[in-house]
């Protein structure tokens, strides 16, 4: 029996993750079934090329399609139209957003949900730079970007949020959905709007430290574009909010 009545659609957005889709859906199950929670995983496949929209269509036939729900799009579109293309297949009252790269732990999911239910929050976000969360796997270089993007967004946003960055987080659905509706960009800095845009709406953040792994199979999407585009949209949400 559940041991709430809510049910928690798990958002899987992928591109080129053929490797882990059946991994981290092995982890989400054995999580959720453990904690016996209703619960569905949507995967928002993106086109990819390595057939990993195939290796999903086999995860359905394992698991059933009342678990894993196959949401497909032809195309690369971004993170945030892939989140509203999710929602609007989501049958839960509340939305869990992970990657599909195995840097987000599901073990953690549990904890969210019991944090989200003992002050009725908003948002619970995973965080890498409070508590005893922590990076495993990054070099010096990539740390040194992830600390100095987190810093100067604490210092320009004033988010109430110690990670503005990392995008493990539980939503309640109608929140997820004002937020999304209330940004304006586009990539890696979507995420950090997300928050700044949860706060100017008066919403509830709680957060719990996370563990967060570099991925093990294929190649991170972060590159010197994203990394100018971030810079540019900080500045833009610096100036207007």
């Amino acid at each position: 029996m559940p041991t709430n009545a809510h049910k928690y659609s798990i958002l899987l957005p992928t591109y080129n993750e053929k490797d882990n889709l059946p991994i981290i859906i092995w982890l989400i199950v054995k999580y959720m079934k453990a904690s016996g929670l209703e619960y569905e995983v949507i995967v928002i496949d993106d086109g990819s090329p390595d057939g990993t929209l195939d290796v999903a269509k086999d995860l359905q036939k394992i698991y059933g399609e009342d678990r894993i729900v196959l949401r497909p799009r032809g195309s690369k579109l971004g993170l945030g139209t892939a989140y509203i293309h999710g929602i609007k297949h989501a049958t839960g009252d509340f939305i869990i957003i992970i990657d599909a790269d195995l840097s987000h732990h599901p073990k953690f999911i549990p904890e969210f949900i019991k944090l989200q239910e003992e002050g009725d929050y908003d948002i619970v976000s995973g965080t890498r730079y409070a508590g005893n969360g922590g990076v495993f796997g990054w070099d010096f270089k990539r740390k040194l970007i992830s600390r100095g993007a987190n810093f100067l967004s604490q210092v320009l946003l004033r988010p109430d949020a110690s990670d503005l960055t990392g995008s493990f987080r539980l939503y309640k659905k109608e929140v997820l959905e004002k937020c999304i509706a209330s940004c304006v960009s586009k990539g890696y800095v979507f995420q950090m709007e997300m928050l700044v845009r949860a706060r100017q709406h008066g919403y509830t953040i709680a957060e719990v430290p996370i563990t967060f792994v570099d991925r093990i199979y294929g190649t991170s999407k972060l590159g010197g574009t994203e990394i100018i585009q971030f810079a540019k949209n900080l500045l833009y949400l610096f100036a207007t909010t």
